[in-house]
């Protein structure tokens, strides 16, 4: 089975990646969320959850392991199934799933796409005891650090002394690395970065 990839963003759609790991491109559906942590021809890394059918053999993505417990314990409810389970996570972040069924908020469930009333009720009866014991998440950004330092990781070490923290640092740094480029200069870099960090 496979539990994790890293490698460069090949494509990104809706609702799911090409991760191409030595030049073998895996297809992995995700969350948007997750997708829109992911830098479009950067280097990144995803835990996955692997599913096997009589007919496919399907690859889920996470930025974080808490997306990956959610995903493993919304799949266990009746009526829920890996797309509607995506839906939910696209929706609500964990830490906001946990605060949602702690405060019996059927509205914040019928949000994700394929979550009506009576699905949004049993979600809320049945995770009711186990959603206390389930992670809220630590914000870990599926970015990896460009091999290699050079101005990349100048750049990124630059703002991690600034203060920020490293998911933040890393997706902003990726995003600026697309727009100026791989051989970017060091300045130019840091100040978009931080213009990104701004937003």
């Amino acid at each position: 089975m496979i539990a994790r990839l890293a490698g460069r963003v090949e494509a990104l759609e809706d609702g799911r990646c090409v991760i191409d790991v030595n030049g073998v491109g895996y297809l992995v559906h995700a969350s948007t969320r997750t997708l829109a942590a992911l830098p479009a021809g950067g280097i990144a890394a995803l835990l996955i959850e692997t599913q096997v059918r009589e007919d496919a053999i399907l690859l889920y993505g996470f930025a974080e392991p808490a997306e990956r417990e959610w995903f493993r314990l919304l799949t266990t409810v009746q009526g829920v199934g890996a797309k509607v389970a995506l839906g939910v996570l696209s929706a609500l972040s964990p830490r906001e799933l946990i605060a949602a069924i702690h405060a019996g908020d059927r509205a914040a469930l019928t949000r994700a796409p394929g979550v009506g009333a009576k699905l949004a009720v049993r979600l809320l009866s049945e995770l009711r005891e186990r959603a206390g014991a389930m992670p809220a998440g630590t914000g870990f950004a599926p970015v990896l650090p460009p091999p290699g330092g050079g101005a990349a990781g100048d750049a990124l070490s630059a703002l991690l002394n600034l203060g920020y923290r490293r998911p933040e640092a890393q997706a902003a740094l990726a995003r600026a690395t697309e727009r100026l480029g791989q051989e970017a200069a060091l300045d130019a870099l840091i100040r978009d970065s931080l213009k990104e960090l701004a937003r």
